[in-house]
């Protein structure tokens, strides 16, 4: 099979899809790999090391998705829509419940996309959206303390506080894997740190492990309300497979938040769980509504991409290994876990969340 790997094009994404060595991998297994030039350089990686490793570089992003497989990280942008083709097999981030022009557009072109937010395994764990929500929850915690200093500006608040000074603090909505990392993060600096879920298990196992540190509370309207009213430092970390964000903190819970304190929405991918969150970018990063700091950066990962492009590589190889080997079509048939990546099929929609977001009939 031949796989391409272009340039990310969205705002200041350094991420690639593919490591040299996962090059590597691909070409020993007798496949052919296009690598579109500097596509790896913002990671780290040089052309010279994807030769070394058996790939070819192209010069242009056309010529890498010519490919019969694209790899890449994030969903396609307005100037690479032109690229889809019934054809292609495209395995990245979709987040298409969030995105119905993305949706239609793909459905139009007649291509097979797969997902990596919505493969998932039997236990419903999410392996290949796991190791960037531990990147994007462990970061919300660092934003959040940079927005919150008064230069910022923020509250002019320390998260950790200092002896005979209270410590920030901080409200995670959420207690998935971008809540729990966030978590770890904040009672690691300090602060005085409050999470919220639906699961009450998931609850009692965060207060065991955390040695009762961590003060978790039931999901209901009230209880949010509350939390996000103390909050210095909010964190949106909330998750429903491949469908759009529910609106948990509205409007006039912001409102109640203290002028200076910061909202980062970490769902802003699936369309945010805050109802004053709109997407941002790394370049124009943040915005204030009734003087409350909102960061809704929807790829933050690619702020750290040495780390995220490793990451994210550990956990997709292995899939993009056996859609080259098997082709995607017996690959898929043959995973169960795979075939609920597939979002969209041949231009029909075929993830019910997806479906349910735009009205649309749903293939199985």
């Amino acid at each position: 099979m031949i796989i391409g790997t272009p340039k990310e094009i969205k705002d200041n994404e350094y991420r690639v899809g593919m490591t040299p060595g996962g090059v590597r991998q691909l070409v020993e297994a007798g496949h052919k790999v296009l690598v579109e030039t500097t596509a790896g350089e913002g990671s780290g990686f040089s052309d010279a090391e994807y030769e070394r490793s058996g790939a070819k570089i192209v010069s242009t992003n056309a010529e890498a998705w010519s490919a019969e497989m694209v790899v890449k990280v994030k969903e396609p942008q307005p100037s690479e829509y032109e690229f889809l083709r019934p054809d292609l097999v495209l395995f990245t981030y979709l987040h298409l419940a969030a995105n119905e022009r993305l949706t239609r557009e793909m459905m139009a072109r007649g291509l097979t996309g797969i997902a990596y937010e919505t493969v998932e395994l039997p236990n419903g764990h999410l392996p290949l959206l796991t190791p960037m929500s531990e990147v994007a929850g462990r970061m919300a915690i660092q934003i959040g303390a940079h927005y919150l200093e008064k230069i910022n500006g923020g509250r002019g608040k320390l998260l950790a506080g200092v002896p005979g000074v209270r410590p920030a603090d901080v409200a995670i909505i959420g207690a998935g894997v971008v809540g729990t990392n966030a978590a770890q993060v904040a009672l690691g600096m300090g602060a005085h740190v409050m999470i919220i879920d639906i699961n009450l298990d998931r609850l009692r196992y965060l207060s065991d492990v955390t040695g009762g540190r961590l003060i978790t509370m039931s999901c209901n309207p009230l209880n949010i309300a509350e939390t996000v009213r103390r909050a210095d430092l909010l964190v949106g970390a909330v998750l429903i497979k491949g469908a759009k964000a529910p609106k948990l903190v509205t409007r006039e819970m912001v409102k109640t938040m203290n002028p200076g304190s910061v909202v980062v929405d970490v769902s802003v991918d699936q369309g945010g769980c805050v109802e004053t969150t709109r997407p941002t970018t790394h370049s124009n990063p943040t915005f204030v509504v009734n003087g409350i700091i909102h960061y809704c950066v929807t790829n933050m990962p690619g702020a750290v991409p040495r780390t995220s492009t490793y990451a994210l590589s550990n956990a997709t190889l292995p899939y993009v290994v056996n859609l080259a080997n098997m082709g995607a079509e017996a690959a898929i048939e043959a995973d169960p876990s795979l075939a609920k990546g597939v979002n969209i099929y041949k231009g029909k929609v075929t993830y019910p969340a997806v479906a349910e977001a735009f009205g649309l009939e749903g293939d199985k």
